[in-house]
C-alpha cells in the first residue's frame, strides 16, 4: 500500500508542475489521473512493497539523466531537420534489432521511451532483450549502436556493468 502512495505523490506532484492548473477541476482531473495510472501501474516503479533508500538514489540518478536526454533530443532535432531540409533528403530508413542487457523492466521502459522521445527514431517492438527499432537515417542507427545510452540507463536503475564490446 505504501508504493501505491509514493507513487501517487510522485504522479500528483508531476500533475502539479506541468499542468500549472490550480483550479478544482483541473485537481480533480490530477487526482483521477494519478489514481488510474497508479492502480494499473504503480508497480513498475517499485517492484517491491518496502520502499528504500535505493528509490531515492535511482530517483536522483534518472534526473541526473535527464539533462544527458534532452540533450541528445536536441542533437536529433537538428540531425532530423538537416534532413528534411537538405535538398536531396538524404533519408535512409533502417529497421534494427538492437539486443539490449537491461535485465528490469523499468530499464527497458525507459530505454524504449528515450529511443522514441529522441527523433528519427521509433520503437517498434521489444522481444525478449531485443528492441526492434525503425531509425530515419543510418547515422541514427549507428548512434544507437554505440550503447551510451543504454549504459546511461543501466547506470540509473542496475548500476551493472553492461557495456559493450565493440
Amino acid at each position: 500500500m505504501r508504493r501505491e502512495i509514493v507513487t501517487f505523490l510522485i504522479l500528483f506532484l508531476l500533475w502539479l508542475i506541468f499542468s500549472g492548473m490550480f483550479d478544482a477541476f483541473h485537481l480533480a482531473l490530477g487526482v483521477v489521473s494519478c489514481l488510474i495510472v497508479t492502480l494499473i501501474s504503480g508497480d513498475l516503479i517499485f517492484q517491491n512493497e518496502r520502499f528504500t533508500m535505493n528509490h531515492i538514489k535511482e530517483g536522483i540518478r534518472f534526473i541526473k539523466y535527464l539533462p544527458w536526454l534532452i540533450y541528445q533530443i536536441i542533437l536529433a532535432n537538428i540531425h532530423v531537420a538537416y534532413l528534411v531540409l537538405h535538398p536531396k533528403m538524404p533519408i535512409e530508413p533502417i529497421i534494427i534489432a538492437y539486443k539490449a542487457k537491461l535485465k528490469r523492466d523499468i530499464s527497458k521502459v525507459v530505454f524504449s521511451q528515450s529511443i522514441i522521445l529522441t527523433p528519427g527514431t521509433i520503437t517498434m517492438d521489444i522481444v525478449d532483450d531485443t528492441f526492434i527499432v525503425h531509425c530515419i537515417s543510418k547515422k541514427v542507427a549507428d548512434d544507437l549502436f554505440t550503447g551510451e545510452m543504454e549504459q546511461r540507463i543501466a547506470d540509473v536503475f542496475e548500476r551493472e556493468n553492461t557495456k559493450r564490446s565493440l
